[in-house]
């Protein structure tokens, strides 16, 4: 029988919540949060397409630094659910890869040989990834020069899936494989491209983390915040609506669009990407600390 606990589970998508999209580093401030609240109990999951490597180096080490204790655990789950492991303070544990999820590697190194031949001024390949295929905005790009670009490498990178007869879908285009079938995904972002397996998302990622929390043997959370900078981070939420959790859906991109759902959906009015979560997490943490009472209202 699953237990459940009064506080919050959280699961943050890590790019824009946690980490700027423009430095691509997490703020002291937010690292501080996020060790008070993994300290204080309140269970905290990642749901990222970032790879592990990234989590590492970004997030984990960090909070490490800034005094995670030894035997509180903190979960990853990276390429949108093809990847995971845990850490604490530590250091990480092992990490998994689902193989049915992984891109044929023929592939990837035809991605690889593109970007290096065609698109290398704007954009690089991500070496990291462990089971899908990325590839990301140089850092000293602006944003406007590289999304004009990668319309560009998106229809070569759908082209090269013919080559592979590799069923694909990208937005709302579909070009199925010799036996009818659609198997992989161009998901763009708005500093990146990621070419993925169609079953991995943030709703596979919110059950991974409900099955790493009990193979843990931490109790379960009733009541979750999931926080997304994007569309598809919804799913999240989605998911953990439809187990039957009570749950609310920060969103620090709002501009894009905020869908009609029926869980709440949080925001701060002035405030985006990890400036917003950085306020969230801030409250969830004077919450866990017993000096704020609610997240009703975030300023």
């Amino acid at each position: 029988m699953t237990s459940y606990v009064s506080r919050f589970g959280l699961l943050l998508d890590v790019d824009g919540p946690v980490a700027s999209p423009l430095t691509r580093t997490v703020s002291p401030e937010v690292i501080g949060h996020l060790v008070a609240l993994a300290s204080a109990g309140w269970p905290v999951v990642f749901n990222t397409g970032r790879s592990d490597d990234f989590i590492r180096t970004q997030v984990m080490e960090p909070m490490i630094a800034a005094g995670l204790p030894d035997d509180v655990l903190v979960h990853a789950i990276c390429e949108k659910g093809a990847v995971w492991f845990s850490f604490n303070g530590t250091g990480p544990g092992l990490v998994e890869v689902d193989g049915e999820l992984a891109l044929p590697r023929e592939y990837a190194d035809a991605v690889r040989e593109l970007v290096a031949g065609s698109y290398a001024g704007h954009m690089f390949f991500d070496e990291t990834k462990l089971a899908m295929v990325s590839v990301e905005q140089n850092i000293d790009v602006a944003n406007a020069d590289y999304l004009a670009e990668q319309e560009a490498f998106d229809a070569d990178a759908l082209a090269l899936m013919s080559r592979f007869d590799m069923g694909v879908c990208r937005l709302d285009h579909h070009a199925p494989d010799s036996d009818d079938s659609v198997d992989y995904r161009i998901d763009p972002t708005i500093i990146s491209t990621d070419i993925e397996a169609l079953g991995v998302g943030k709703d596979l990622g919110a059950r991974r983390a409900l099955s790493l929390l009990e193979a843990a043997g931490t109790p379960v959370p009733r009541t979750w915040r999931t926080v997304g900078d994007s569309r598809t981070d919804y799913a999240m939420a989605d998911e953990l609506h439809s187990l039957g959790f009570d749950v609310a859906h920060v969103d620090v991109r709002p501009a894009d669009g905020v869908p009609a759902k029926p869980y709440p959906v949080l925001t701060v009015p002035g405030r985006i990407h990890d400036d917003a979560g950085e306020a969230f997490l801030r409250r969830w943490a004077s919450m866990a600390a017993g000096t704020a009472e609610d997240d009703s209202a975030v300023a």
